[in-house]
């Protein structure tokens, strides 16, 4: 987790349920009597390691869950200087990010839940795997909101190189640097699952190999047969369809 100062992190106030709540204005909930153990389990199902809670109170995993459970966001004051969002945006991304999963965490199960609905005429699961990688910075199988609203900006709102280096972040799935068509069909097939009746039965089998093919035609300026960061930036920048949707989502928030 990241390291936060005191004065900025939210971290100190009570539990969720419980306590004032910075990001959204809330006001504090009124107390009540349910143990912690009730609203841990009440909170499982945002975050789930697939094997159950042991019941015993002074478990050293529960004691680690728990504390996920109570996990806060950063100050508001230091998001805004991370992101390109300000304090009003931040509040509404943060209510509904709480809405989806009130723990504070998502897990990639949760996320790959809440993705397919975006697209229900297909199989989104491979896609959402690829992309809740690429906002698990920290590599440990949760997006706190932290991790989710730093994406987002550089999504919505970064430079355009910002938003091509994420781009190639994501396609490079074993992060070494370079991607192999290998990693391409991976995430152009997902794609293709994601979009499901909008491409089949219309899509012919080849399809996510000749998509693959024109990418490294395209982009493989040496024809070593994988695309570094340098030739993917190079490449995109003097192509008008790959600016042009760089853009799309600008304005989204």
């Amino acid at each position: 987790m990241k390291s936060r100062s005191q004065d900025q992190s939210l971290s100190d106030s009570t539990e969720l349920d419980r306590s004032h709540d910075p990001l959204t204005g809330n006001p504090p909930y009124k107390s009540n009597k349910k143990t912690i153990k009730q609203r841990f389990l009440k909170l499982l199902p945002c975050f789930r390691s697939g094997s159950s809670a042991s019941d015993n109170p002074g478990n050293i995993a529960d004691d680690g869950e728990l504390s996920t459970v109570r996990y806060r966001p950063e100050g508001l004051d230091r998001l805004v200087q991370q992101t390109s969002f300000n304090k009003k945006e931040l509040q509404v991304l943060y209510r509904g990010f709480k809405s989806e999963c009130p723990s504070g965490v998502v897990n990639e199960e949760t996320f790959k839940s809440i993705y397919s609905h975006f697209f229900p005429q297909g199989d989104s699961s491979m896609y959402a795997h690829f992309l809740f990688e690429a906002f698990d910075t920290n590599n440990n199988g949760a997006v706190n909101f932290e991790d989710f609203v730093i994406s987002l900006s550089i999504i919505l709102r970064g430079s355009t190189i910002d938003k091509l280096n994420w781009a190639f972040n994501l396609y490079d799935l074993n992060k070494d640097g370079c991607i192999t068509r290998e990693e391409m069909t991976d995430i152009i097939s997902s794609i293709y699952d994601m979009m499901g009746n909008y491409t089949y039965p219309n899509m012919r089998d080849c399809a996510p190999k000749d998509h693959v093919d024109s990418f490294f035609q395209k982009m493989d300026r040496n024809k070593d047969g994988v695309v570094t960061i340098d030739e993917f930036l190079e490449t995109c920048q003097k192509d008008e369809n790959i600016m042009h949707s760089m853009h799309m989502f600008d304005n989204v928030i």
